[in-house]
């Protein structure tokens, strides 16, 4: 019974120190520089514009990500998955294997880990998309080759669901 009071104290104190320590923060919007999508990982005109970092003992982090005309990712995977938030224009999303999707705003794509997909804009509208996805030992994605113009010029199916 000592042994559980003791260990039971221990906790509480521990509880108590982190919970003192513990600070709220706020990111100011523009505190962090926007950033070309670099030309290796992209096709077109792509801004990234940082959200959030993963910050111990949490491992998620979250950008902004402005799609012109045209403009995609390249085939990639995410160790944990990633999950889209569309707030503008019209895009696009393909699995590896599937059919190209038309995204809009207010739809959530969810994209299972290690499922290697691409996203972007439409040929004519831009699309801007908040992604989310988790670290994993430092690591959130995992570029592969890019999307054809062919692989991206296929009819989109409709709106995820």
């Amino acid at each position: 019974m000592r042994l559980l009071f003791v260990t039971f104290a221990s906790l509480l104190m521990a509880m108590s120190s982190f919970a003192q320590t513990a600070q709220l923060v706020i990111q100011s919007a523009g505190s962090q520089p926007s950033a070309t999508g670099p030309a290796e990982r992209f096709t077109g005109a792509v801004r990234v514009d940082p959200l959030f970092p993963a910050r111990d003992p949490g491992r998620t982090s979250s950008g902004s990500v402005t799609f012109e005309p045209g403009a995609r990712s390249a085939w990639h995977t995410h160790p944990l998955g990633q999950i889209l938030i569309v707030t503008a224009g019209v895009g696009r999303v393909q699995q590896w294997g599937g059919l190209v999707q038309e995204i809009r705003p207010g739809d959530v794509v969810w994209i299972p880990p290690a499922v290697k997909h691409w996203h972007g804009a439409a040929p004519t509208t831009a699309m801007t998309h908040i992604a989310i996805q988790e670290h994993v030992d430092g690591k959130v994605v995992d570029w592969m080759e890019k999307v054809s113009d062919e692989q991206y010029g296929r009819s989109p199916r409709g709106p995820v669901r």
